[in-house]
């Protein structure tokens, strides 16, 4: 393995799991995505969600917006009551480059903005997270992604050096953030482009995808 690199860190939503609670609320609203955009925005959904991240409880969460928004409280509730149909599923492709990177002997961590009160329904459902050697939740450290505090609290929980460290997420801002940090970053766009750019710094030069995993 390239000397430089001994440590691969990875986001989750939107690398390894499709999650967008536009999936939840379209079981509410069938062929109205107009509509599911309209209560997202007016409600301020990412905003709020945002929050349960940075570690507040869902039940002081929903009933403030609640209180807020008195005609959605139902749709509300049903984010906290059904949220676990707001993943499809693993996102396939990088769950197998996933499996090849561990193969290849790399130390793996996931460093993902995500309330913890959720967190644990999905690592029950999906196997792939027990590949992780460490999971640093902003939802259990209070902190989120950008800031700086997480990064360095990461790396001193895994202890290793920025520069050992190859941060895998969606987010330009975080990989903004993390380069800026001495992190090595790739933005990630789809499997196929962190499969080539993964080959490309001779991580994972011959893949062997993994066909099984839940």
């Amino acid at each position: 393995m390239p000397a430089t690199i001994h440590a691969i860190i990875f986001d989750f939503g939107g690398v390894l799991v499709d999650w967008d609670p536009r999936y939840l609320y379209r079981r509410y609203f069938p062929g109205q995505s107009q509509i599911v955009h309209n209560f997202l925005a007016e409600t301020k959904f990412a905003e709020w969600n945002l929050e349960q991240d940075k570690g507040r409880p869902f039940a002081e969460a929903i009933a403030s917006l609640s209180a807020d928004f008195p005609q959605y409280a139902h749709f509300i509730r049903a984010y906290w009551e059904h949220w676990e149909d707001s993943i499809t599923g693993p996102i396939a492709g990088s769950i197998s480059i996933l499996y090849g990177l561990k193969r290849a002997g790399y130390a793996l961590y996931g460093l993902s903005n995500w309330s913890a009160e959720t967190f644990p329904i999905a690592y029950k459902k999906y196997d792939f997270f027990r590949l992780f050697d460490e999971i640093i939740l902003s939802g259990e450290v209070k902190l989120i992604k950008p800031d700086p505090a997480i990064f360095e609290l990461t790396l001193g929980r895994i202890r290793r050096s920025a520069s050992d460290c190859l941060l895998i997420d969606d987010s330009a801002a975080n990989i903004d953030a993390a380069r800026r940090l001495g992190f090595k970053t790739i933005r990630f766009l789809s499997s196929g482009q962190l499969e080539t750019e993964l080959s490309n710094l001779q991580l994972l030069k011959s893949p062997q995808w993994e066909e099984q995993y839940k």
